[in-house]
């Protein structure tokens, strides 16, 4: 038998917030030791400092960077075409996963060809998005999108599908008509399934645009990034690597932070407790 338990979910939720100190000590703790890790071998030249530079002059390199104003051109180029990317990605993976999933014909006519686009290697597309689209932010965009649509498109999919019919069955009965299902039932269904595939098509937008910049550009992080590689700069690659990191870190931040405000309906795990 389930059954509230108000107090435990009290002291549940206390343990959380005692242990979050906790926590960003033994993440902070992870990364100390790797930096120095990394540290040891390269002093030592167990590593090679050439190929695998120093966790000091990567440090320094980024400081620098970010001290500068051509660094935040490149950075807000990047920036851009990550949010565009996103943006555009999620709006066609909802739009069009919330349509094949309410209409079973369409569904079955297009599952062989949305397939067999989501197989293709994303880098193949690179050069042929540049052909068509130049070396501007577009053709960036477009990578990000490609990789970013079906990530979403496949969650609000199978969000969509999971409606349990008993629910369906008990919201037609109290007469519900198709939008009332779509904005009381489907949406909160999917929604949980949509921002579990935000986190991930983050990223993923981040990588269309870095990848592109990186294959042929003017501007961006992707671009610092080839343009060290091409002199050999490992410093600049892992400093650039590093920027990538944090910008990532920072921006599923604010997806979280938008998750939590916009599904705060969601069950607590910790709100219900089992008796015998």
């Amino acid at each position: 038998m389930h059954a509230p338990a108000a107090p435990e979910q009290k002291r549940a939720r206390k343990r959380v917030i005692d242990s979050r100190p906790q926590l960003l000590a033994l993440q902070a703790f992870v990364l100390l030791g790797f930096f120095m890790l990394w540290h040891v071998l390269t002093a030592t030249g167990l590593l090679n400092p050439f190929f695998f530079a120093t966790p000091l002059g990567v440090l320094e390199r980024t400081a620098k960077d970010l001290a500068t104003a051509a660094f935040y051109r490149h950075l807000g180029i990047t920036f851009l075409e990550t949010v565009l990317a996103f943006a555009i990605g999620t709006v066609a993976g909802i739009v069009i996963g919330f349509w094949f999933a309410r209409a079973p014909l369409v569904s079955a006519v297009f599952d062989p060809y949305v397939k067999a686009a989501n197989a293709v290697p994303r880098v193949v597309l690179a050069p042929i998005f540049a052909l068509w689209l130049g070396l501007g932010i577009w053709s960036k965009v477009a990578l990000g999108v490609s990789l970013t649509f079906f990530i979403v498109f496949f969650n609000v999919y199978q969000g969509v599908k999971e409606v349990s019919p008993v629910i369906l069955a008990n919201a037609r009965m109290l007469g519900m008509n198709s939008r009332q299902l779509l904005r009381h039932v489907y949406l909160p269904s999917a929604m949980s399934w949509v921002f579990s595939s935000l986190h991930t098509a983050v990223g993923f937008a981040l990588v269309g645009a870095v990848v592109g910049e990186y294959l042929g550009a003017s501007a961006g992080l992707g671009y610092r990034i080839a343009q060290a590689e091409g002199v050999f700069d490992t410093v600049g690659v892992f400093s650039g690597m590093l920027v990538l990191t944090l910008f990532v870190i920072v921006i599923d931040s604010a997806v979280s932070a938008i998750e939590s405000k916009l599904l705060r309906w969601r069950p607590q795990t910790s709100a219900t407790v089992s008796t015998h």
